[in-house]
């Protein structure tokens, strides 16, 4: 491994690096040249052994701070990823099973047309309760009892399993919920205790308050006069009814940066880590299972479980694994760009807001990581991780996306 230390003007990069990922690391530098990387950080394993390691750029927009080897950022919906974990491992526990039917472990759940709403169901964003109609009230997403009533008591946008529709915060919840009744823990203590701990992770999902001094926080993305307008940007514009607006608006004033908001446990976006621990979370998927799971239950948890060519909330064509992003190839679409995230096919993990990532990639055996705070455009990858994804592939001998997703070389 080399040691690497850049300076750039946006700052310095350093880290480690196996020679043979090279264009990883000139991806990583273009990024700040001319994608607007902030601050950064990227990591990738290949069958358990890390091969690059880098971090860069500067915590704050003022530049004032350096993004150093243990600053850390909100990963957004990379934590749904984690979330997600957290039941498939209560499902290899045997506390309950993938189609099981939700009112077994959530009673309270089971009415307003959700009565047979399956386990499934809640990892593949088919359940049918990806916002609220009516006014959160102010805080909400902080109070966990509040919003598990909400849920309960929402009824379905469409018939559960009928159709997907991204449940961009609800997840959190209707998943998170599913652990807190089968293990008796909160979402955060459960994933800490089975995951973060014994994989040696820095990510948490309910920061505790001696490690913000470490957090970057995060930079909104501000829309030029050429920023395209997406569908789902058109919805929010134009309908607050509509499921897009009030999945993203009605959230009752959240701020993610905030220190209560970080330490709340928010299972649909609200994690806090770095590259490498992204990487390191997903290693073991990518070996097949570890000492966590079996290969059939890594090979059910990545396969497709749900598709449509438009997304009741996202409004572009989406596919879904079991509480995880599957390759998304929308570029032949008008903003297509930045309604994509493209991986091989056998790749499951999961897009963060602005532009963040994780993914396994069991074919090839390879863990991925990628955390920034500057966000990017849309809500699925950028140019910016886009770019680290097809250095990562092409150094692996993978010769073309064209299909959709990276293919390994004939």
């Amino acid at each position: 491994m080399d040691t690497i230390d850049i300076q750039l003007d946006q700052g310095r990069i350093q880290g480690t690096l196996d020679p043979r990922f090279t264009p990883v690391l000139d991806a990583f530098i273009e990024n700040f040249k001319a994608r607007g990387e902030l601050g950064a950080s990227v990591a990738l394993s290949l069958e358990g052994r890390t091969c690059v390691d880098l971090w860069g750029g500067h915590k704050d927009s003022a530049r004032s701070q350096a993004w150093e080897a243990d600053t850390v950022s909100l990963v957004f919906s990379v934590t749904k990823a984690a979330t997600a974990l957290c039941a498939h491992h209560l499902m290899h526990e045997g506390a309950f099973a993938l189609h099981d039917p939700v009112r077994r472990i959530w009673p309270e759940f089971a009415q307003a047309g959700k009565e047979d709403a399956t386990v499934a169901m809640m990892l593949n964003h088919s359940v049918g309760v990806p916002a609220f109609r009516e006014a959160l009230k102010p805080g909400a997403y902080l109070d966990w009892d509040y919003m598990v009533e909400r849920l309960a008591q929402e009824a379905p946008f469409w018939t559960p399993g009928v159709r997907n529709g991204y449940h961009m915060m609800s997840f959190g919840w209707t998943v998170g919920e599913l652990v807190r009744r089968a293990s008796g823990k909160s979402l955060g203590t459960y994933f800490k205790e089975h995951f973060a701990e014994p994989l040696g992770l820095d990510f948490a999902i309910g920061l505790p308050a001696k490690d913000l001094p470490r957090v970057a926080p995060m930079v909104p993305f501000k829309p030029g006069p050429d920023t395209p307008v997406t569908d789902f940007t058109k919805a929010l514009l134009s309908d607050p009814t509509s499921i897009s607006a009030l999945s993203l608006l009605n959230s009752g004033g959240h701020d993610s940066n905030a220190p209560e908001a970080l330490a709340a446990e928010l299972g649909g976006g609200g994690g806090v880590s770095n590259a490498r621990s992204v990487a390191k979370l997903f290693a073991p998927l990518a070996a097949g299972g570890g000492a966590l799971f079996t290969r059939d239950e890594v090979a059910r948890m990545g396969a497709v479980s749900a598709a449509t060519q438009q997304d009741a909330t996202l409004l572009i064509p989406t596919r879904f694994a079991l509480g995880f992003m599957k390759s998304m190839d929308n570029r032949a679409r008008p903003h297509g760009a930045i309604e994509s995230c493209v991986l091989s096919e056998t790749a499951f993990g999961h897009v963060g807001a602005g532009g963040s990532l994780g993914f396994a990639d069991p074919a090839c055996n390879l863990a991925f990581g990628y955390t920034m705070n500057a966000m990017g455009a849309g809500l699925l990858l950028n140019d910016r991780g886009q770019s680290l994804v097809d250095a990562t592939y092409e150094c692996l001998g993978y010769t073309s996306s064209a299909s959709g997703g990276w293919l390994p070389s004939a």
